[in-house]
C-alpha cells in the first residue's frame, strides 16, 4: 500500500508550539517542541499546510486547552503495531479529570503482566492529548515520563482536574 501525503501545521498553545500531522485519512501525530528522536517516525517530510483534518484537530484541542471540550472526535491514521494501537485506542476511555496506571490499562487490556509493555506503547502515542496519554501516571500516583515532559502533563491533569493549569 502506498503512504499518503502527509501535512503538517503548527498550534502555539500553553504547553509549547504544538506540530499537528495528518493525512487525508486522519491525524497522525501531535509533536511537542522538543521530541524524543525516534518517537514518532514518518516515511517523508510532511508538507505544511491548512489541512481539513488538521484544521478539525487543532480546533479541537485549542477548545480543550481553553477548558470547553472533554472528548475528541478527531479522525484518526494511527501506524504501529497491532498492540500499540490496541493500547493507544484504549487511552480514549480514560475519562477526562481521571488517571488510570500503566497496571490498570493491562488489566483492562486482559493481561495485567503486560504492564511494561503498555508502559512502552504508552511512550510512543503519536498523538498526544488526542489520545490522553497524560492520564496515565505511576502505581502510587506519582507523574512518570511524558513526551511533552512532566510540566505539561501536570498543565494538562490540573486543567482536567478544574485547577488553574
Amino acid at each position: 500500500m502506498l503512504d499518503q501525503s502527509l501535512y503538517q501545521s503548527h498550534l502555539d498553545s500553553p504547553v509549547g508550539t504544538l506540530t499537528f500531522v495528518g493525512s487525508d485519512a486522519g491525524l497522525r501525530a501531535v509533536l511537542w517542541p522538543v521530541e524524543r528522536p525516534g518517537r514518532v517516525v514518518f516515511p517523508d517530510e510532511p508538507t505544511t499546510a491548512d489541512h481539513p483534518v488538521l484544521v478539525r484537530a487543532m480546533t479541537q484541542v485549542r477548545e480543550y486547552l481553553d477548558g470547553g471540550r472533554q472528548a475528541f472526535d478527531v479522525p484518526l491514521d494511527l501506524h504501529g503495531t497491532p498492540f500499540q494501537v490496541k493500547v493507544w485506542r484504549a487511552l480514549a476511555a480514560i475519562p477526562y479529570g481521571a488517571t488510570s496506571t500503566y497496571g490498570d490499562e493491562a488489566v483492562r487490556l486482559g493481561d495485567a503482566r503486560k504492564a511494561r509493555a503498555v508502559g512502552a506503547a504508552v511512550g510512543r502515542n503519536p498523538v498526544s492529548i488526542i489520545l490522553p496519554c497524560h492520564r496515565v501516571v505511576g502505581t502510587d500516583g506519582s507523574l512518570t515520563g511524558f513526551a511533552g515532559g512532566l510540566e505539561a502533563k501536570r498543565h494538562l491533569l490540573a486543567l482536567e482536574a478544574g485547577g488553574h493549569a
